[in-house]
């Protein structure tokens, strides 16, 4: 088992009855059993503190957030994966994820539990007595962690409410609105401004992975970033650019569990194969490891459906060579495709390899044409642990949410468009501060296209993709014309316009009453 990860075991059921409102008209009734937990008896200490705080984390690792379903949310939605058969796992791709659809819903609930459970947080924990630095910490997080999540809903759902007091702090949940989007960034960016100033430097290593002050900072960045404010996204990006951060020598590193919250990461998703194979949400029962692997692994080496990769996406990284007039060593780590070709690369030598140090001709056949992820696999360090082969959760390694290279990239975008499309040094620094650590030629001037460009190569399924293709306006004409893209799950003829964001799920608009100020999103 992995140490020094955010393992939340046995306190989750307790958010559950932090919800309930227990009113009751005869005060003799509104006594606390001491058997029960309840918020009046709950948030009294900073052990209690401590526990609200790391199950604000927990919703990351439920198997319908990070652990599996964000990456049909995500990743297969965009203009790289072309997912296997129709189901919910390739219906946001091929925009058929209706209303009904179980992923929009999952990712929905889990996401707003994240929110609810930061509120409990910012709500209670000011009025427990307790070291002054360590409930300044706390609270950082939890602004850090509602600013998280809301920048996912805002970015998958776009209309959503904004909820900033627990549940039971609310006096008609069942009335809530939907709220104008530019007041969810709005929050967004103050919960960021605070978790900045209130969040540590660094934790100790037993608490590696909590929130620090400089994730808050990239993550304004990219938030300023998305809304197009470039001068404020650029300064946010180059306090994370002043030496807090490296690039791994070896790219590879980024996704291994060997090298997990290495020098180059930002933020993580903290995984740990502790045996449970509990299927479902952040409960005792369910594992704390990473399912969505099984997603990304080849035909043949999962019990999933699974995925190929279209074919732009490989000439892409093939249409330049290293400086030694090689093949870009991020492909290798990114891709499994049929290919006898080799790369010296850290010492290494570079070969398309998949689970067990398979070959594609050992794999499949030596005339095979379909090109497979291989980002993630990890099999150098797991052997074949993270295709599924040893249940749900059996992967402890974990998902690089934000590093250091794609601040990088940000910057020089952000750089870039701010100066009207043409390039400074400093985003040519920045960009090939990237390709230099793979060996790529260093540009001279750098373009929008280039950092596009630059993008698909170092951060192919890493969640980026298609929230890129979103914020520049690009689904309609990257994805849904060119139906190829997605046809191995019938196309993109479900196309309607507003469908590049995801459908409210039909629970939440069952369960409002306000039906003027809580409505289905266009094209659904």
């Amino acid at each position: 088992m992995k140490k020094n990860k955010i393992t939340i075991k046995g306190i989750l059921a307790m958010f559950a009855l932090l919800a309930l409102n227990l009113n009751c008209s005869d005060d003799a009734l509104n006594q606390d059993n001491p058997n029960i937990l309840v918020p009046t008896s709950f948030w009294g200490t900073a052990e209690d503190a401590n526990k609200g705080i790391l199950g604000a984390y927990s919703p990351f690792i439920a198997i319908t957030y990070y652990s599996r379903f964000e990456i049909f949310l995500s990743d297969y939605r965009d203009d790289v994966v072309n997912g296997f058969n129709s189901s919910d796992r390739t219906a946001a791709g091929a925009f058929n994820a209706t209303a009904d659809r179980n992923a929009p819903k999952w990712m929905w609930e889990a996401q707003f539990r994240g929110v609810s459970r930061a509120n409990d947080v910012l709500f209670n924990v000011p009025n427990i007595e307790m070291d002054a630095t360590e409930k300044e910490n706390i609270l950082g997080e939890a602004y850090f962690i509602r600013a998280f999540n809301y920048f996912n809903l805002l970015n998958n759902f776009l209309n959503v409410p904004l909820i900033t007091v627990p549940f039971d702090q609310m006096e008609a949940p069942d009335l809530i609105p939907q709220a104008p989007p530019a007041d969810v960034w709005t929050l967004i960016e103050e919960d960021l401004k605070k978790a900045q100033t209130m969040l540590p430097d660094s934790w100790s290593a037993s608490q590696t992975g909590r929130a620090r002050a400089k994730a808050a900072t990239g993550l304004l960045g990219k938030v300023y970033l998305y809304q197009g404010k470039y001068g404020p996204a650029k300064t946010e990006f180059a306090k994370i650019m002043d030496g807090s951060f490296e690039l791994m020598d070896d790219y590879a590193a980024n996704f291994s569990e060997e090298f997990e919250n290495n020098k180059e990461s930002l933020f993580e998703i903290q995984l740990i194969s502790d045996g449970q194979q509990g299927w479902g949400a952040d409960n005792a029962n369910s594992g704390s490891g990473s399912a969505f692997q099984a997603d990304l692994a080849p035909v043949g080496y999962t019990n999933q459906n699974t995925m190929r990769v279209n074919q732009w996406a490989l000439d892409l990284f093939l249409d330049e060579q290293t400086i030694n007039g090689e093949i870009d060593p991020r492909t290798y780590t990114t891709f499994f495709w049929n290919t006898n070709e080799t790369t010296e690369y850290e010492g290494k030598t570079l070969a398309s390899r998949t689970y067990l140090n398979t070959s594609y001709a050992d794999a499949f056949d030596a005339a095979g044409t379909n090109i497979f992820g291989n980002k993630y696999a990890d099999w150098e360090f797991n052997g074949k642990e993270e295709s599924r082969d040893g249940g749900w959760h059996s992967s402890g390694n974990n998902l690089r949410i934000l590093r250091y290279a794609d601040i990088l990239l940000m910057f020089a975008e952000a750089d870039v468009m701010a100066n009207g499309g043409n390039s400074t040094q400093e985003a040519v620094d920045a960009v090939n501060e990237v390709r230099r650590r793979v060996d790529m030629p260093e540009f001279t001037t750098v373009t929008m296209q280039d950092i596009e460009d630059e993008r698909v190569k170092e951060l192919t399924f890493e969640r980026t993709r298609y929230f890129d293709l979103l914020r520049w306006d690009r689904v309609k004409s990257r994805i849904v014309d060119n139906p190829d893209l997605k046809s191995e799950s019938g196309g993109t003829s479900s196309y309607k316009p507003g469908r590049e964001y995801l459908a409210i799920p039909l629970s939440e608009l069952d369960g409002n009453n306000n039906d003027e100020g809580f409505k289905q999103n266009p094209g659904y």
